[in-house]
């Protein structure tokens, strides 16, 4: 069952090792089959190294198991609340990677200083609010991807044109149009996270960038006359 889906997963998992994304087992990444309304993910505390890609957990919207010999993720509720709040998305990735991780921790977004951002993310990288105690208690994984979903409807932000988010006191996700497509952006956000860390030791008082230039960057990628890359014109291709 989606065994190309299931291979694209798998190799998703294998670039957080590659790209320094993860300790031991701290990240999952998964796709999804649109047609068939099914998630393949990353199963529960398996080893990278030791996977293959029939591990690949299949699961529906409810979360029930339809093929695997594993349990999935444990951050399953999250992935499947983000796939069906973000119908446009394809792959979800979460991390623990370092810099991301320390601004979620602090409960800031991570501000867009200049235009490394600026290429894949359409300004700041936004922090949820931090969980309640009834949501901590109730279904966690469920309410973070609630608190997420809150968080960009509140904010009326774009999921493609903000592909990720820091969750308040946890860690970043990422997505993207394909499981490639959202490590991608995974690794992006962690190089950006650093960046903006160092950018605020060097001088605190740094400002975010002008929204012009910010336009100009992103739009250049992604907007509807992008010429950035090999694409044809207006592909966004990078």
């Amino acid at each position: 069952m989606l065994e190309t889906l299931k291979e694209e997963v798998f190799k998703a998992n294998l670039a957080l090792t590659k790209y320094e994304l993860v300790t031991f087992t701290w990240g999952n990444v998964s796709g999804i089959d649109r047609e068939k309304g099914l998630v393949v993910i990353k199963p529960s505390g398996v080893e990278y190294s030791e996977m293959t890609s029939h591990d690949m957990v299949v699961v529906d919207f409810e979360g029930q198991v339809l093929e695997g010999n594993f349990k999935p993720s444990s951050d399953t509720a999250t992935h499947i609340a983000l796939y069906q709040s973000f119908p446009e998305i394809g792959g979800v990735v979460h991390t623990h990677s370092t810099c991301a991780t320390s601004w979620a921790q602090a409960g800031r977004p991570i501000p867009s200083f200049g235009t490394t951002q600026a290429d894949y993310f359409y300004g700041e990288i936004p922090c949820t609010r931090k969980m309640t105690r009834e949501e901590i208690n109730g279904n966690y994984e469920l309410e973070t991807g609630k608190v997420i979903i809150e968080t960009f409807r509140k904010k009326a932000l774009d999921p493609i044109q903000v592909p990720g988010v820091l969750v308040h006191s946890h860690a970043p996700f990422a997505w993207g149009k394909s499981p490639k497509d959202a490590i991608h952006n995974a690794v992006v956000l962690e190089e950006v996270a650093e960046m903006a860390w160092r950018t605020l030791t060097i001088n605190p008082r740094t400002s975010p960038m002008e929204q012009v230039l910010l336009d100009r960057h992103y739009l250049r990628k992604h907007g509807e006359n992008a010429y950035y890359g090999q694409g044809e014109k207006g592909s966004g291709i990078r």
